[in-house]
């Protein structure tokens, strides 16, 4: 990931995408609710489904031919089987939370990520956060804790499934940073076609534990296509142009989509603190853009 903000005209578009991709990736835990197949064989299709449309796609914006994956070599195929298998372990743990916590719950604790990648940049990449990105992560964290407060529960009963979206927090922080690594030398479709066709190949052992061939095929294609090629595909254009932090804080727009879709599809009508915690979360974004003396 960059180590700051100041991207190259290639990238000047990574912020929209990578907003626009977060905010497709908001509709999986409701597509993976609506599916009528097992948590696993949804996370499978999801996968599967998405690899021709990303190969095709990795191909038509290279001219064709082998020149997509040009640069491949042995380093640069272990990080992308390193990525698609984070992101196979990222998919089952979590698929697995949904069905055993509240939405908000497996929104929240998914979306660990958002403070994970900082402390990644600080730890690892030693980067240094401005004052107004110290700001912004103060209130993406109030911001999050007001958008979910009244719907978030603890309890003994969703325990497990906490667990399971908090492990795919972890499991998705090394996906990101494995993807980008593989972007340094791939386009954001070739990369993500390696690392969607490793993801796949490591669900379909898994796949068969439950219900397997939807009847009901919309709520997966809407997985495959919206999620993965869409979302997916405008995220991994976006981390290798923004910081870790501006990449996290992004990811926090999945619940504020969320919280959306539980007033329109499920009468879930936000209250006056729910409304404060998203004007934070878009605050946050908006702090952490800012110039600022490191």
């Amino acid at each position: 990931m960059g180590s700051s903000d100041s991207i190259s005209p290639a990238g000047r578009w990574a912020f929209p995408a990578m907003i626009a991709g977060s905010a497709c990736l908001a509709f999986g835990p409701w597509l993976v609710r609506l599916a009528d197949v097992g948590p696993l064989a949804s996370a499978f299709w999801r996968q599967a489904l998405a690899v021709p449309f990303l190969f095709a796609l990795a191909f038509v914006g290279s001219g064709g031919g082998r020149a997509a994956f040009s640069g491949s070599n042995a380093r640069l195929i272990g990080l992308a089987v390193l990525a698609g298998a984070a992101f196979a372990a990222d998919l089952s743990v979590w698929h697995l939370g949904i069905l055993r916590t509240t939405l908000a719950n497996a929104t929240l604790l998914a979306n660990g990520a958002t403070f994970l990648l900082p402390l990644y940049g600080l730890i690892v990449l030693r980067q240094r956060l401005t004052q107004p990105q110290w700001w912004a992560l103060a209130s993406a964290a109030l911001g999050v804790a007001l958008l979910l407060g009244r719907s978030a529960e603890v309890s003994a009963r969703h325990f497990a499934g906490d667990l399971l979206c908090l492990a795919a927090a972890l499991f998705y922080t090394v996906y990101l940073v494995a993807i980008e690594k593989v972007r340094g030398t791939l386009a954001a479709m070739p990369a993500l076609a390696l690392a969607t066709l490793a993801s796949a190949v490591a669900l379909a052992p898994l796949a068969a534990s439950g219900a397997f061939w939807p009847t009901d095929w919309r709520p997966i294609l809407g997985l495959a296509i919206g999620s993965q090629v869409v979302g997916q595909g405008l995220i991994v254009y976006a981390v290798r142009h923004l910081s870790p932090l501006i990449v996290g804080l992004c990811l926090l727009v999945q619940p504020s989509i969320s919280a959306i879709i539980g007033a329109v599809r499920f009468g879930e009508v936000p209250g006056p603190m729910e409304l404060v915690g998203a004007a934070l979360v878009v605050a946050a974004l908006v702090i952490a853009r800012l110039p600022g003396r490191r």
